[in-house]
């Protein structure tokens, strides 16, 4: 005989969507140290700092640094990409412009006066 009271899986999946629910809609943070000393002279310092929330929430209380942050939203601004397109075209132009002339012929070889010394005419 099966036992009633058991938790299902369904029950189980409702609660812990339910959790995440409340999680991103309130927030959750979570701050800590982790210190390493030896004898008493601390040599590593680690603050961790963890908030986990809706991208709602964190616009709300003020959290939305990768809107501006060129590294997460590359190509927002627009004024950095035209430039490189035209620095692109412009090597692009060089490159076909060396690799469709011929290479200029090399300047003779200089030879150097001290390899030619007179000879002592006395001697």
């Amino acid at each position: 005989m099966k036992d009633l009271t058991a938790p299902t899986n369904s029950h189980r999946v409702s609660g812990l969507v339910d959790v995440l629910d409340r999680v991103l809609d309130k927030g959750l943070a979570v701050a800590g140290d982790i210190k390493v000393s030896l004898a008493e002279v601390e040599l590593l310092t680690i603050r961790i700092r963890l908030i986990i929330c809706s991208i709602d929430k964190a616009q709300e209380i003020g959290l939305d640094w990768w809107k501006y942050d060129r590294h997460l939203s590359p190509g927002r601004d627009g004024s950095n990409s035209e430039e490189l397109r035209k620095q692109v075209k412009e090597l692009e132009r060089k490159v076909a412009l060396l690799t469709a002339s011929p290479a200029p012929p090399h300047p003779p070889a200089r030879r150097s006066s001290r390899s030619r010394r007179p000879k002592d005419a006395g001697g």
